[in-house]
């Protein structure tokens, strides 16, 4: 996890005809790869310059992330924030605090980017804010209680984003040949199509990436 979904071929075409990645986010690519467990979590060019590009649609005041890793994605995502914006990014693992942090820096968005280290389910509730943009791509099996702590602090017109929404192509099979993580993905895709509060697609983007607009309370 995670396997790329489209042919290695016509991957590294797109990849190819995307804009470059900003030279933070190369390094921090290349470093993450060299020394960090599990490199394959890492956002990557595609799937960062569409969150980049999402980024500029939107022009956030506040943006949400719930899983930071290494900060590939947060610095994606803060991209296009507005003058006064912030994003806070939730990260349960603490090793991986300052390496994030390096890169803020050096990609100039310390000041734009706010670190919370702990669980996202104790977090989330404690943030006083109204987040225009929301990521999810965090444990598995918490998506359904991520995507309903922060329902109510997006506003009508705003956007909650998923990743890993095909988790390696396993959402398919039958629900005995799912992994638990595939389970909980297939239930929370379920959960978003069900909702008539909202508006979504599903884009096979990557492992598979969930983009859910509001469009009423």
């Amino acid at each position: 996890m995670t396997q790329l979904l489209l042919s290695e071929t016509l991957h590294n075409y797109a990849e190819k005809y995307t804009s470059p990645e900003l030279e933070p986010l190369a390094r921090l690519n290349r470093e993450t790869h060299l020394k960090v467990p599990l490199s394959i979590m890492l956002s990557g060019h595609l799937q960062g310059a569409m969150l980049q590009m999402v980024s500029h649609m939107v022009k956030p005041r506040r943006v949400l992330e719930i899983g930071t890793y290494t900060g590939y994605s947060a610095i994606s995502l803060a991209q296009g924030l507005k003058n006064e914006g912030i994003l806070h990014t939730i990260e349960i693992n603490e090793e991986l605090e300052d390496l994030a942090f390096r890169y803020f820096c050096e990609a100039g968005l310390d000041n734009k980017i706010k670190q919370h280290i702990g669980k996202a389910e104790e977090i989330i509730p404690k943030l006083e804010e109204e987040f225009d943009l929301v990521f999810i791509d965090a444990d598995k099996p918490n998506y359904s209680l991520y995507y309903d702590l922060v329902f109510e602090k997006v506003p009508v017109g705003g956007f909650i984003l998923a990743d890993n929404v095909l988790y390696d192509g396993e959402v398919v099979n039958p629900v005995e040949e799912q992994s638990k993580n595939a389970r909980a993905i297939h239930l929370f895709n379920e959960k978003v199509r069900d909702d008539k509060r909202v508006e979504h697609v599903l884009l096979p983007l990557r492992d598979g990436i969930m983009i859910v607009r509001k469009i009423s309370e």
